[in-house]
């Protein structure tokens, strides 16, 4: 089993979401972050005075699926989330040991 973690901008999410259900994986985790990179922020003008904005909204994208999905997945998020521009995100893979699925105590893959 690998875990998949996708830092992306907000704006691509529900066509991610689309791409993965297409890719039959349903399960995931969603969070709202912040976070800054190349792109290192940018600079907004509010009533006369300057700020600078480093830390930039991002969603975090977490899977864990198995290892024969992983390719696929990770194609998926790079296609629908790739525009080129300095922002576009990463993709983290984790290999995972064990899941278990509290309700039922399976393990391994029947348990995602």
């Amino acid at each position: 089993m690998v875990k998949i973690e996708a830092i992306v901008r907000p704006g691509v999410l529900e066509e991610i979401k689309e791409g993965l259900s297409k890719s039959g994986v349903h399960g995931m985790t969603v969070s709202q972050v912040m976070g800054c990179g190349l792109q290192k922020g940018r600079n907004e003008v509010y009533r006369g005075t300057e700020y600078s904005i480093n830390l930039l909204p991002k969603v975090k994208i977490e899977l864990v699926i198995k290892d024969s999905l992983a390719d696929k997945i990770i194609e998926v998020i790079s296609k629908v989330a790739r525009t080129g521009e300095i922002g576009d995100g990463k993709i983290f893979v984790y290999h995972i040991e064990n899941a278990i699925r509290i309700r039922t105590g399976e393990t391994g893959e029947n348990a995602i």
